[in-house]
């Protein structure tokens, strides 16, 4: 009998990270092929289980897969059963994460904090476990990042213990609800202000009509330009997005960048600068994506300061490349730094967490890379770093 306990203090509660990672030992040859003739084709499970539309496998007490159901064969281009026998789901899912390490899926740093290792080993450990998961996965050499509901339920069979993991895509359902967030809340709020103005303006004879109007302008531009990102990373992910390079001097693209978002409603109470030492090159890349780019890098550096901070941003050539920062005092959390690159996730609530996704996202069709690093003493850093012309 499968012993529960071994794994039980992997599965930590809410964001904590585990004392200890999954464990990395798979089945010997001769047991995982046992393992698979429970469910083999001639069975009545095995096609009462093809037929469920629901992704659906069957994973032994070392996380491995005995059975796979047609859904997940088909979502895998994959007609056959040996494909996926014996590898575990971030394997077969292709996740970035599960072969960066020799024991694979499930015991990476990462790997601590996904729902999918954490529900499968509550399965393992005897109860049933519903959660949350986001994956990114590389298909082709392109980033495709999935939200899913990941289900696992204990299964004991001739005194060997396996869980039922059954995986539902909820990408569309996050979308949703991060769109609702923003129409419903940020421009719902941005167009209250326009009519506050504009209702102002003729009711009152006042003094001060052209900065009013300055208002309602730069108002008006906020709303177009949440609705244009809304729209730039949705082309990005059916992979319909246009690059259009041109030549950009960064100096004057960093000068008038920060001097946008020192206007941002989140610079109010902090200190935005643009270091002294500014490489002086010429780059060739989409200036919109660009901008999206290093927009989000410091808008979000601006939300996480206190009072009184300062957000610095840079740029300088390295490599051959050219590399642009933004740095703030704040630390992001462990967990959090995991997870800060899927979609879906963020520190700021329900109905956010496209900002630090859309950076990955657009750099890639900009044949660039993010990256960052946060800890005590020196705070977070944003890097994103790019060819001085697009290939």
């Amino acid at each position: 009998m499968f012993a529960a306990d071994a794994l039980q203090p992997v599965a930590a509660p809410g964001n904590r990270i585990p004392t200890r990672f999954a464990p990395a030992e798979r089945a010997a040859e001769a047991e995982l092929r046992r393992q698979l003739d429970y469910f083999s084709a001639e069975t009545l499970t095995r096609h009462l289980l093809d037929a469920i539309p629901t992704i659906l496998t069957i994973l032994n007490a070392h996380r491995q897969i005995v059975y796979a159901n047609h859904a997940l064969q088909a979502l895998l281009g994959t007609d056959s059963q040996e494909n996926l026998s014996g590898l575990r789901p971030g394997e077969a899912l292709d996740c970035i994460h599960a072969r960066r390490t020799e024991g694979g899926c499930g015991t990476t740093e990462n790997c601590s904090t996904c729902g999918a290792v954490l529900s499968i080993l509550a399965g393992l450990a005897g109860k049933k476990d519903v959660r949350e998961c986001r994956i990114t996965r590389c298909l082709q050499g392109q980033m495709e990042a999935m939200d899913l509901e990941v289900q696992a339920v204990p299964l004991d069979y001739r005194d060997e213990r396996f869980t039922v993991f059954a995986v539902s895509d909820i990408s569309h359902e996050k979308r949703r609800v991060v769109l609702e967030s923003l129409f419903f809340h940020d421009i719902l709020n941005v167009a209250g202000s326009i009519k506050g103005f504009a209702e102002l303006l003729r009711d009152y004879d006042l003094a001060d009509k052209e900065e009013i109007f300055a208002l309602i302008h730069a108002a008006s531009e906020r709303v177009i330009d949440e609705i244009q990102a809304q729209r730039t990373v949705s082309a990005a992910e059916n992979k319909e997005l246009q690059v259009h390079p041109e030549t950009i001097r960064p100096s004057e693209f960093l000068r008038r960048l920060v001097e946008i978002y020192r206007r941002h409603e989140a610079a109010e109470n902090c200190q935005l600068v643009l270091e002294p030492a500014i490489a002086e090159v010429v780059l060739v890349s989409d200036r919109t994506l660009l901008g999206r780019v290093l927009g989000n890098m410091i808008k979000n550096a601006l939300e996480a300061s206190r009072t009184g901070e300062t957000v610095t941003v840079g740029c300088r050539r390295a490599d051959g490349r050219i590399e642009f920062s933004v740095h703030n005092p704040a630390v992001i959390p462990r967990p959090a730094q995991l997870q800060i690159f899927q979609r879906s996730f963020s520190t700021k609530g329900c109905g956010r967490g496209l900002g630090t996704y859309s950076m990955r996202l657009l750099s890639g069709y900009l044949q660039g890379e993010v990256s960052f690093t946060s800890g005590e003493g020196e705070g977070t850093i944003f890097r994103a770093s790019y060819p001085l012309a697009l290939g």
